[in-house]
């Protein structure tokens, strides 16, 4: 249903209102009567709302369910970020405006962590930026350089942001597969050069969601040089680099030669130190991007609340002692739980980093025929790949997000369904 909603029909709203005689009913119609703006009413359905409407469904069946479909750490926050919170949170100068940047010592710890972690230089004045969560960053990178019918090239399968957020923007979503055969990275021989001449963004995002893959730095060190060529603005998505298996640390964008020529990336605490609800990520990189999001930013939003600050800056100034316990639980249940997959007959390769696994679907099943089995029949609820775009066709995404007992759980009601 389309509502009308005019400066006549406000009107005459107002003159009914003030009529007594005038039925409440006509008062109710005219009311609702509203339409949404083109960029709503294009808006492609949410990928995961039916998901999301069939475990609710099962839930109040009595359904005891087992729900391996969401990226958000069940782990708590580690214990002294979350005293640190509560410490900052009773500082006046906590409850006033924080600067629009963030303040100078959050930005100033993120470039100590980034030169320990990566051995990346980064000033914290022009070349960070705090944001409320690394999400809120990606979605308004767009309004800061994308102009009515610019091509954003965009990875499919891949996060829903990247596409919706370019067509909020005026911009056109190039969509660049994330194939097996080519490790699920982008293969940019097969982009057309007149699409590559025309593109404003390229948007990458490795530790991958959702098929787990990591990039070696040579990848990036080409990524630079497409870059250059053909003067593309890189947005490299990062909040799985400390979410990694087997000593396989994960490497930066930023690490390779001539990176913040050509771009930025996108950091989050939030898959880092389980802080999904605290919304806290940065961006960082090259300054006149940074310069250009930032003016977004203070048009839109007044920054993060300055205890959330104070307690990334402890999180991010003690990475090293905090993070090795989660990693080690991730570990534990990604060995558990594909050990315990190999009866069912998925296929599944270990990953080397984030808490996803990307498991090929049975012959004869799609991915939502698999997923929807999968619920229907075991109560174990994974993600169909056609979720991150149609490249996802043929892959379910399986989260370690539940205790390693409730992945065991899950496995063996899937080895029943054989």
């Amino acid at each position: 249903m389309y509502w009308d909603w005019s400066v006549r029909s406000y009107a005459s709203m107002l003159v009914r209102s003030e009529n007594p005689s005038v039925r409440e009913s006509e008062r109710t119609i005219v009311r609702t009567t509203m339409i949404y703006s083109k960029r709503i009413q294009n808006l492609p359905p949410y990928p995961f709302a039916e998901l999301d409407r069939k475990k609710q469904e099962f839930k109040a069946k009595g359904k005891n369910l087992i729900d391996l479909s969401i990226g958000d750490p069940d782990l708590p926050t580690p214990e002294p970020i979350v005293q640190c919170l509560q410490e900052a949170a009773a500082k006046g100068a906590n409850h006033r405006y924080p600067p629009y940047a963030g303040t100078t010592k959050l930005r100033e710890a993120v470039t100590r962590w980034y030169l320990r972690r990566f051995g990346v230089r980064l000033d914290p004045f022009s070349e960070v930026l705090i944001l409320i969560g690394s999400k809120e960053g990606i979605a308004n990178i767009h309004y800061a350089f994308v102009d009515p019918g610019d091509i954003v090239l965009v990875p499919t399968p891949g996060y829903p942001v990247y596409p919706v957020a370019t067509k909020f923007a005026g911009g056109i979503p190039y969509l660049m597969p994330l194939h097996k055969t080519n490790d699920f990275l982008p293969d940019l021989g097969i982009l057309p050069d007149n699409i590559a001449q025309k593109a404003k963004i390229m948007h990458l995002n490795y530790p991958n969601n959702p098929t787990a893959t990591a990039a070696p730095q040579t990848f990036f060190d080409g990524i630079v040089q497409y870059a250059k060529q053909h003067s593309i603005i890189v947005c490299h998505d990062a909040p799985y680099t400390e979410i990694y298996y087997d000593g396989h640390r994960p490497h930066s964008f930023l690490e390779s030669k001539g990176a913040k020529e050509v771009g930025i990336e996108f950091h989050s605490l939030s898959k880092t130190f389980n802080m999904t609800g605290w919304r806290l990520g940065f961006a960082v990189g090259n300054a006149d991007i940074i310069k250009g999001l930032s003016q977004i930013k203070m048009n839109v939003d007044s920054g993060q609340f300055g205890a959330v600050q104070e307690a990334g800056i402890l999180a991010l100034d003690h990475e090293e002692k905090l993070t090795p316990a989660i990693r080690h639980v991730y570990q534990e249940r990604r060995d558990v739980f594909i050990e315990a997959m190999k009866k069912t007959g998925f296929k599944i390769t270990p990953p080397k980093a984030t808490f996803y696994l990307w498991a090929e679907v049975p012959p004869g099943q799609t991915s939502a025929s698999c997923a929807n089995h999968l619920l229907e029949e075991a109560g174990v609820v994974v993600t169909p790949g056609t979720a991150f775009g149609e490249a996802g066709e043929g892959f379910i995404r399986i989260a370690l997000t539940a205790p390693k007992e409730k992945l065991e759980e899950a496995a063996e009601r899937l080895v029943s369904l054989l």
